[in-house]
């Protein structure tokens, strides 16, 4: 026995000398499990992966390794939001959003992108984005001239004439078609073909209305069946996820039955859209905290009136569809729609998925474990263990216990990097 654990301190020591760095802390979630791991010592090399996990009480960290030692913390995978939109911004609505020259949005992005990350949230998928901000922001951000999280990016969204994807704010004289419109299934798999040319890691469809798009009904289909079999065959054909901004119930049966991989919103899904979406697998990523905000905020910022009305026809009714969702088994992720409220405050959608049927380690599950399985990069993100990045975020105390801890970090790493996070955090 004395030579195994002699064995494994060599090895250990070992890793720990060729690791860039090594994160020391109280404990770290298994969310997998919901275990604790107590003591751990995690080593991440030059390229920003786990190499080896250790008990820190049996090891020697050399002096060449990086330590970040954050005492008394609980480690968490590093949180991902799978629906931003990093170049929007709450605090700007309606037609208030033409008073800004085109890049002012992409600079937004910017500063949207280190809160994100700040606020602990190390993977993000971007699901709509003007001009190909959003790839702009991903290589800014990959190549290390900007601090933000990873970024899967859809950059346009697909939609119908005069849909929610639609420029449809604009007079007749002013008439422009959105560069993401489609007719029929040719010019569906043609745009995702165009989407793809230019950095689009996943297709955003539009296949109902929406409550910030003028004069159209949030449940109502907007893309025919077969526009969305179309884009999904060429969407998987080229290696990419769809999801479905889909608010209404036959939108979201059509979306689900014609291979849409997540649907986005589902606020008005009945009990037999809910068995649909079950029994093929489909992810349900439901917005429910940013109504809170929309209400509380009404049109002081420059949302129409209408968009209101229609936030407050479908808000609750959201919340008790995720409630119904959740007891029927559908596979659920977390996604917040930030930009719609402030970037940042992502992580108070935690204590609203709890309050609506979740657990806590279901609703830390649905930004770690299952964001990962949902988009295709389990190997990457959503679990600490030997080969997924490096990203982690820390909290004081027991987020199993009080999921609201997760509102308020005490550090986040990237990539086995610590994250230097502004002093109001």
């Amino acid at each position: 026995m004395r030579r195994l654990a002699l064995a494994v301190l060599l090895a250990a020591t070992s890793v720990a000398a060729h690791s860039a760095s090594v994160v020391t802390a109280d404990r770290y979630l298994e969310v997998a499990t919901g275990r604790y791991i107590e003591h751990p010592a995690i080593f991440v090399g030059d390229d920003g992966r786990i190499t080896g996990i250790a008990d820190a009480r049996t090891i020697r960290i050399a002096d060449t390794v990086k330590h970040i030692d954050l005492p008394g913390a609980t480690l968490l995978p590093g949180l991902i939001d799978m629906h931003v939109h990093l170049t929007s911004l709450a605090e700007i609505g309606g037609y208030r959003g033409y008073e800004y020259t085109d890049a002012f949005w992409t600079a937004v992005g910017a500063a949207n992108a280190k809160k994100t990350l700040d606020a602990g949230f190390t993977t993000v998928r971007n699901v709509g984005s003007e001009g190909f901000a959003d790839v702009g922001l991903r290589e800014a951000i990959d190549g290390g001239y900007l601090e933000g999280p990873r970024i899967v990016t859809a950059t346009y969204a697909i939609g119908a004439t005069a849909g929610h994807c639609d420029d449809n704010q604009l007079p007749p004289s002013l008439d422009r078609r959105g560069a993401s419109v489609i007719s029929g299934p040719q010019e569906a798999r043609e745009k995702v073909r165009w989407l793809k040319k230019y950095g689009a890691q996943l297709i955003k469809i539009c296949a109902t209305g929406g409550v910030f798009s003028k004069g159209d009904a949030p449940g109502a289909q907007q893309l025919a069946a077969d526009e969305i079999r179309a884009i999904t065959d060429e969407a998987h054909a080229l290696g990419m996820k769809v999801a479905a901004h889909a608010h209404g119930d036959a939108g979201i049966r059509a979306s689900i039955d014609n291979g849409v991989d997540t649907i986005e919103h589902a606020s008005l899904a009945s009990d037999a859209t809910i068995a649909d979406a079950k029994a093929h697998g489909t992810w349900f990523d439901m917005d429910i905290y940013n109504d809170d905000y929309i209400l509380a905020t009404g049109t002081s910022n420059g949302t129409s009136q209408e968009s209101i009305d229609k936030e407050k026809a479908i808000g609750l009714k959201q919340r008790q569809t995720f409630q119904r969702a959740v007891r029927a088994g559908v596979k659920m992720l977390f996604g917040t729609d930030a930009g719609v409220y402030p970037h940042g405050q992502n992580a108070r959608q935690f204590a609203k998925e709890v309050e609506w049927g979740m657990t806590p380690l279901q609703a830390i599950q649905s930004a770690t474990l299952s964001a990962g399985q949902a988009l295709d990069r389990v190997g990457d993100v959503g679990q600490i263990a030997v080969g997924r990045f490096g990203d982690f975020v820390a909290v004081a105390g027991d987020p199993l216990q009080d999921v609201r801890l997760l509102e308020k970090p005490t550090a986040v790493v990237k990539g086995g990097k610590l994250v230097e996070r502004a002093a109001t955090q």
